[in-house]
């Protein structure tokens, strides 16, 4: 949809601008809607378009509109109407409006999976306008994804013909090099691009996957950094960690260094945090995450420490950490979920499903939510609402065969067969592909076809040893206690801890009672007691925890909003607390005097760039890092501030910011900030 909203925007500037000779509405609410598309103001723009088509049933240059921004929305039926009414009502001389028009109605078809529409939209808009790039780059991605990359490279290279200077052709050509495994190729297109612009995060990213495919790690890992550097790009934090096994100490090596070459940016520590955690060394991802804290602390950060500690069975540090985050951002879709995980796993099943309660209430359309509490429900022994729940996952997601086996198992435990096995049956055809999230082989046993079932989990085994607890399941169902107990053990070995699970899950009944089940859950329960030695010192901080402080910190209220005294490095100063802030804002000119008065020095400016000129002007943008700010006795260190224009408040602070010193409520009748804090004694 961005790439949408920046075509929008490109056309409106264009359109406006050629073909002087062609009568183009200026109605009131037309041009109202154009201001409002330039001002990124989306909603008051459909508002307007919608306003002048009651008024001129009529104007096709409205419906255009209306269906581009009903595409933004992903509302593709009604889009769909007005893109077709802007046919039927554009004039068919004004050939720049009816390629707009064609070229929205292929993106619509596209997103509707109608491939052969969109290639003939495309194909239209060319031919109306051939000298317009972006009807070739839509038609060369359809034929990219349908795996034609002669005729996707042929308009890329249309593209650079009429484009030369342009990116994106290139980009294109060198894509399609790479899904052919024509590394040599894609690193020779993605060099010229370097050479055209190289502020351009995805280049680097992209030329990393060509060296990945050459095993070129070190190239690679320089392109990962280059294409984080820019802008955090998200391929690069992807192939970050996919590289991690094929090399490890050389990316390490590289993060450290740039961790070293900037040290007031939390970033890399964050990524040295990530590459530890997929590597599996929990202890030394922690750390890592607990570095990038100190230098500014976020709400990632902290789930990514929880999600750690759940890990290793650290229930009430992950908890404690769960809570940090959710005082930051109580509205983090994902801590909250891994807080029910986290209540599961210590066997508190019930507060499990009453988070899960609370996030469905919020999101009634996340089919996970749904899947998971039914989870909970399943192994509390809840067996009528767990189907329930399993029924609408599957009518959110029809693709999920894991709940329709899941809901098969609770159909066949109350006995309703027939029902069970039409749910298994639908998750065999569902589940082809053997992977470590895979259910068939459990479907098979369940329809009684044994050696089905074995043959689907060999094949598991053989693409992962994360799957070795699931074979220890499936042999125990079957009764073949012995082949169980060994899976058991080597899933035990690669690190399987989640004990709580153990002692509910009905698929080890058969081996439950043994000696030698009991003797081996004792021996791997003890061994992690020793391993979570390792993080005696977080314990015992955890364990020390728990005084509870309030502070209150009086504000005053101008135009509206809260104002408090403060010193940000020493300097006096004030600023204003606002609940919907998620980032903290620092003002061009307060930003300006406290470096032309070493309140902040060159080292307190972070980022990619720094945007200071040589009179010591420090420019819109910059992410300035504040070392200290204190107020009502309290204090916040390293808080990342961008400098913005205009700006009557020295500094701005968020609800987000602020709860990093702990729970955040407004007496708005006595005038004060009231920060509850757990600290040690």
């Amino acid at each position: 949809m961005k790439q949408l909203l920046l075509t929008c925007l490109s056309v409106v500037c264009c359109l406006q601008t050629i073909a002087q000779n062609i009568k183009r509405p200026e109605t009131y609410n037309y041009l109202r809607g154009h201001e409002a598309i330039q001002e990124q103001k989306y909603e008051d723009a459909l508002d307007y378009f919608n306003k002048d088509v009651q008024e001129n049933p009529k104007n096709g240059y409205s419906f255009v509109w209306i269906a581009s921004l009903r595409t933004r929305s992903e509302e593709y039926g009604r889009a769909l109407t007005a893109v077709d009414l802007a046919i039927k009502y554009l004039p068919k001389k004004d050939v720049d409006y009816t390629s707009f028009a064609h070229t929205t109605r292929g993106d619509i078809y596209l997103h509707l999976g109608d491939t052969i529409k969109a290639l003939s939209d495309y194909t239209e808009a060319i031919r109306l306008k051939p000298n317009e790039t972006k009807p070739y780059e839509d038609r060369a991605q359809v034929y990219y994804e349908q795996g034609d990359y002669a005729r996707s490279d042929a308009d890329y290279r249309k593209m650079i013909e009429l484009k030369p200077g342009d990116v994106m052709g290139y980009m294109g050509i060198g894509r399609n090099a790479n899904a052919q495994e024509q590394w040599v190729n894609a690193i020779k297109q993605f060099d010229y691009v370097v050479k055209l612009d190289n502020n351009y995060s995805s280049v680097y990213s992209f030329r990393a996957e060509s060296y990945i495919g050459l095993k070129k790690y070190s190239e690679a890992i320089d392109d990962i950094i280059a294409a984080l550097i820019i802008d955090g790009d998200q391929k690069a934090y992807y192939l970050m960690q996919n590289i991690v096994d094929d090399a490890f100490a050389l990316l390490k090596t590289k993060l450290v260094i740039q961790s070293n070459k900037n040290p007031n940016d939390q970033a890399w520590p964050y990524y040295l945090g990530v590459v530890y955690d997929r590597k599996g060394a929990t202890k030394k991802a922690i750390e890592y995450y607990k570095k990038a804290a100190e230098i500014n602390t976020t709400s990632v950060i902290f789930r990514s420490i929880a999600v750690c500690y759940e890990s290793i069975g650290e229930y009430d540090l992950a908890l404690t950490y769960l809570e940090k985050t959710l005082q930051m951002d109580p509205k983090d879709v994902r801590a909250q979920a891994t807080k029910a995980d986290v209540y599961y796993e210590s066997g508190r099943v019930d507060d499990a499903i009453r988070v899960m309660d609370d996030i469905i209430n919020s999101y009634p359309e996340w089919d996970y939510a749904y899947h998971r509490r039914a989870w909970f429900k399943e192994n509390g022994g809840y067996t009528d609402g767990a189907i329930d729940d399993y029924t609408i996952a599957v009518t959110l997601d029809p693709e999920d065969a894991y709940s329709y086996f899941c809901r098969g198992k609770m159909y066949e435990k109350r006995k309703d067969s027939d029902l069970a096995k039409e749910d298994f049956l639908k998750a065999i055809e569902l589940d082809v592909e053997p992977s470590d999230h895979s259910v068939a082989q459990f479907a098979f046993f369940h329809l009684g076809e044994k050696e089905k079932a074995i043959d689907f989990m060999n094949k598991i085994i053989e693409k992962s040893n994360d799957s070795y607890y699931d074979a220890a399941c499936l042999y125990s169902l079957m009764d073949e206690k012995e082949t169980a107990l060994s899976y058991l053990r080597m899933a035990f070995s690669h690190g399987y801890r989640r004990f709580a699970h153990i002692a509910i899950d009905r698929d080890l009944d058969n081996i439950r009672n043994l000696s030698e089940f009991k003797s081996m859950v004792n021996e791997y329960k003890e061994k992690h007691q020793r391993e979570l030695k390792e993080y005696e010192d977080d314990s015992v901080e955890s364990k020390q925890s728990g005084k509870t402080e309030v502070t209150e910190v009086p504000f005053t209220k101008e135009g509206g909003v809260c104002k408090v005294k403060c010193t940000i490095n020493d300097l006096p100063l004030h600023f204003v607390f606002d609940t919907g802030a998620s980032d903290v804002t620092l003002s061009m000119v307060e930003a300006t005097f406290m470096m032309k008065n070493d309140y902040l020095t060159d080292k307190d400016v972070v980022g990619s760039q720094h945007y200071m000129d040589a009179n010591g002007e420090v420019s819109v943008g910059t992410i300035i890092n504040l070392r200290k700010v204190n107020f009502g006795g309290l204090e916040l260190k390293n808080v990342r501030a961008s400098v913005v224009r205009n700006q009557k408040a020295p500094l701005l602070l968020g609800q987000s910011v602020l709860g990093r010193l702990g729970r955040i409520e407004i007496d708005n009748g006595r005038d004060v900030l009231k920060i509850t804090q757990t600290t040690n004694p």
